[in-house]
């Protein structure tokens, strides 16, 4: 197995931040540190990330309604993150959060400790779209609505909404509904930015066919693999 996947399949981190603490000279394959992330270890490797042996654990998968002022993240010098809102006995088998959702954003959350189920929801190529409800500043009329659904040059390219609609729901004409498909850093609230809105308030909403729609801000549950990985890709609700 690749020592970048080995490391995700030990509830280290996703893959890509795999790579970085292998690039970072932060991991050992039986006492040689290793800076190749596809090195192919074999069983019986004695594997080390800052001196201490990882090694595969039993997978958990985790549903959250993050509350906004929590960050996605295992740890950070400056704010609450998201792993620390599990009890022990969840976090001990060192989960991480599946996807970006930034700290000013709530709404749904996968963490788990499974990088190969990972990559089969945050790989662009896997076609799991994740649909939000944003909250604008000021009220958004057809028009500005179809030249947002036109997209914006970022980062090089032209990014788009994958749908983008006007909500029933107040304020009106403020509240509106976008799919998008890979999810650029802050995607949404750069889109809107550059549509001449701010987001006032950003809820995530949907995962694939999975629905948020029974968890309260800051609950979460536990779920099956098989529980999850149909909710995602046939549908349910959490």
């Amino acid at each position: 197995m690749r020592l970048n996947a080995f490391l995700a399949e030990c509830g280290v981190a996703s893959r890509r931040k795999s790579e970085e603490f292998v690039l970072g000279g932060r991991v050992r394959v039986n006492g040689k540190i290793i800076l190749a992330p596809y090195f192919q270890t074999d069983p019986g490797d004695v594997v080390e990330l800052d001196g201490a042996r990882v090694a595969p654990c039993s997978k958990v998968y985790v549903v959250m309604n993050k509350p906004e002022g929590v960050v996605c993240a295992v740890s950070d010098r400056y704010d609450p993150v998201v792993v620390d809102m599990l009890p022990g006995e969840i976090r001990a088998k060192r989960v991480f959060p599946v996807g970006r959702l930034d700290r000013e954003s709530e709404g749904l959350l996968i963490l788990t400790n499974d990088g190969m189920f990972t990559q089969s929801i945050v790989h662009p190529s896997k076609g799991v779209v994740k649909e939000y409800e944003a909250l604008l500043n000021v009220e958004i009329n057809e028009k500005r609505l179809r030249r947002w659904s036109g997209g914006f040059e970022m980062e090089g390219r032209r990014v788009r909404p994958l749908t983008i609609a006007l909500m029933d729901r107040e304020p009106h004409a403020r509240w509106i509904c976008l799919t998008i498909g890979e999810g650029l850093k802050r995607e949404i609230r750069r889109m809107a930015n550059l549509a001449g809105f701010s987001v006032v308030r950003l809820i995530r909403r949907r995962i694939g066919q999975l629905t948020l729609e029974k968890l309260q801000r800051g609950q979460f549950m536990e779920l099956s693999f098989s529980d999850l990985y149909t909710k995602i890709f046939r549908g349910g609700s959490v």
